[in-house]
Formats: C-alpha cells, sequence, structure tokens
C-alpha cells in the first residue's frame, strides 16, 4: 500500500492510501452527492482545477467505458474515494476506473473517511487543497505551504483553457429544424446530442468567437454552455452575450451560462461557501412552484432574492428559479427579450431527467422569433 494524505489549506490533513496516479495535484477542494455517474463527472470540463470528493462511500463499481464520457478527458485535478471497488462489474466497463485514473495521471487518495471531510467542508467551505502520494509526500508543514502556494478559485479565468479549439458542428438528427450558435465554455457531451435529437443543428464555437463569428453562423438561436471559474473573469463572453440580447436573438444558457447571462443583465456574481454539486438538488419555478429534482455543478451563484425583478438594459429581468434549500438563485428570465437560463443541467447524465423540456422550451422561443435570424446583414 502506497500512503497518500489530502492537505486542506487549513492545515487539516486527511490520510489514506494512493488512488490513481502517484504524484502532487493541487486544486479547491469539493463535494459532490452524487451516488452514480463518477465517470461524467470525472470529465465534466466545469470541474477543470478541482479534487472531487465523492460522499457515495462505494466508488468504480461499474468500471470504466469509452462510452460515456463527457468531453474528451478526465478534468478534475484531483480525486477523493472512501471505499474503491477492487474488481468492477458491468458489461459495458473494459477498464477498471482506477486504471483509467492512472491512463490519464489524476492523481488520488481512497480510504478517507468522506463523511468526516464533507462535513469540514460544509462547515468551513471550499478551500485550496492538495493531493499527495508516492515522492511527493512531505512533512505536513510542508505540504500546506505548496497549498497556499496555489492559486484560489474566487478570480480564476479557467473557462479558456477547456473550450474547443476549432468550432464543429453536430447535426440534427433527422430534418433540420433549427440552426443554434453554441459558445463553448466548457460543453458537455451530452448537450449537442440533446439539441440535435430535438433537429437542432448545432455549431460549437470557441470562447474566443467574435459576434461576427456568430453572425456568419446564421444561427436562430445562441446556447451558452457550463464551464469552469469565476465569471467575474468572462468579460469577453458578457460582452458577446450583451450583443446577441442587442439583436434579440433567442437565448438559453446553463449553469455557467446562466452566470454570464445575469451579469449581461447587470447582476453581480459571488463565491458560495461550498456549492452546489450532485445529482438531487431540489429547484423551484416561482411562476409556477413546480419542483425539479436536478444535477448542479456551481460554486458560484447570481445574487439576487428569488422571484425578484429588476429592470436591465435589455427590458425587465425575472429571477425565475431558486433552490429551496439554501434560497441561490437558479434561473434567469428575460421578460422583453427573448432570453432565459437556468443554473442547473437539462443535459443531465446520469440522470435526473426532470429538466430536459428546458430544450423544447428553447426550440419554442426559437419558433417564435421570426426575422430573429443572426445573419450579418442584421449588424
Amino acid at each position: 500500500m502506497t500512503k497518500a494524505a489530502l492537505v486542506l489549506e487549513d492545515g487539516r490533513v486527511f490520510r489514506g492510501e494512493a488512488y490513481g496516479a502517484l504524484g502532487e495535484s493541487l486544486g479547491e477542494v469539493v463535494f459532490s452527492t452524487g451516488m452514480t455517474g463518477y465517470q461524467e463527472t470525472l470529465t465534466d470540463p466545469s470541474y477543470h482545477r478541482q479534487i472531487v470528493v465523492q460522499t457515495a462511500p462505494q466508488i468504480g463499481n461499474t468500471g470504466w467505458n469509452d462510452e460515456d464520457d463527457e468531453s474528451s478527458r478526465i478534468w478534475v485535478a484531483g480525486y477523493v474515494v472512501r471505499d474503491p471497488s477492487r474488481k468492477p462489474s458491468n458489461w459495458r466497463s473494459v477498464r477498471g476506473l482506477d486504471e483509467e485514473l492512472v491512463r490519464q495521471r489524476v492523481v488520488g487518495i481512497a480510504g478517507v473517511d468522506t463523511r468526516m471531510l464533507t462535513r469540514h467542508l460544509r462547515e468551513q467551505g471550499a478551500m485550496r487543497a492538495g493531493v499527495f502520494s508516492g515522492d511527493a509526500l512531505d512533512s505536513d508543514e510542508v505540504l500546506v505551504g505548496r497549498v497556499l502556494d496555489s492559486p484560489p478559485m474566487k478570480g480564476s479565468d479557467l473557462a479558456g483553457d477547456v473550450t474547443t479549439a476549432e468550432s464543429y458542428v453536430v447535426p440534427a438528427v433527422g430534418e433540420r429544424r433549427f440552426r443554434v450558435a453554441a459558445l463553448d465554455l466548457g460543453i458537455k457531451s451530452n448537450t449537442p446530442r440533446m439539441m440535435a435529437a430535438r433537429g437542432i443543428e448545432v455549431h460549437v464555437l470557441p470562447l474566443t468567437s467574435t459576434v461576427d463569428d456568430l453572425l456568419a453562423v446564421e444561427a436562430d438561436g445562441v446556447f451558452l454552455s457550463n464551464g469552469p471559474g469565476d465569471p467575474a473573469t468572462q468579460t469577453h463572453a458578457v460582452a458577446l452575450t450583451r450583443s446577441v440580447l442587442e439583436r434579440r436573438i433567442p437565448l438559453f444558457g446553463i449553469c455557467f451560462g446562466n452566470q454570464i447571462l445575469g451579469r449581461a443583465l447587470g447582476r453581480d456574481t459571488y463565491k458560495m461557501r461550498y456549492g452546489h454539486r450532485g445529482i438531487n438538488i431540489p429547484v423551484i419555478d416561482v411562476r409556477t412552484g413546480k419542483v425539479a429534482i436536478t444535477a448542479q455543478n456551481h460554486g458560484f451563484a447570481l445574487a439576487g432574492e428569488p422571484g425578484e425583478e429588476f429592470s436591465s438594459d435589455f427590458g425587465r429581468v425575472l429571477l425565475s428559479h431558486y433552490c429551496p434549500n439554501d434560497d441561490t438563485i437558479e434561473g434567469v428570465r428575460a421578460l422583453d427579450v427573448p432570453a432565459f437560463s437556468v443554473q442547473y443541467h437539462p443535459e443531465a447524465a446520469a440522470g435526473p431527467h426532470d429538466a430536459a423540456p428546458l430544450f423544447d422550451e428553447f426550440c419554442d422561443l426559437m419558433s417564435g422569433s421570426a426575422g430573429g435570424h443572426l445573419k450579418s446583414e442584421a449588424r
């Protein structure tokens, strides 16, 4: 057994055994409450530079397959589990989770009391941390120093690290009904698939895209994806969103995209104490009172009160959804221009699927906007 340690910036040290690659990994330590879907979690670009703690005690039972990745690689900075599976058992598995972590050089730790760790993070908040194993192990004082030398999540501009280098197209399934320009802030693979299933041709564009690049697509709508980092750093994405709003182009955003739209409409964002990460988080629609169980992954949120209406440069805006656990704002709806967003993931894989109809609402928004195409002559 190779020893390993998870070291927090407040000096707390959790000891265990190495799981995955050996070495050192630094990031923000956060916990995810999902009991399934660890492969989707690990490959979600929104977890870039985060050390993920799985609150479910047993991880790795279904191994790793080559179909469920949400991107081209594992993005988490480190991985913390309590009881890893000794042998995977699933007909789709092609290798074990620990083997995949080694293959992609992800440093992890097992045998940690993740319940105690999660309680600590709930009380003290998400914080900088490091996973150390093998030759990277040193005295606690030295390891805490390495953690304290690492950058905090607040103020981190990370979306540029995960965006696509070149634009690409995901064709519609069957007859094309709409064309959408999707700004890739850290998009998950299932998002274009779910839009394509509704007859949407999705043009995924890099974060560096200009308004002229969007106009060249001649799209019926614009989509703002999920992604990592501090939304306050995304001045380009916010300016691009304002350009879309000025042209009254139908717009839909999720997760990081919700924060980008909110900032474009004049709202501030703030860093949450420990965030929302999991596939079992309730959200209430203030218009209907309907509750949806949602998948979420965010450590920042929009400022405001549930149901609040305010004036923006683009007319009236409603803070349309909230989480009843802590009243965090979970959605924004512009009332005078065709734009809305949610903080959660309607493309969730693994589930839940309560929010999937939001893609249908986006289709309704596009079908009701005659003459709203993103065309160069509309400038």
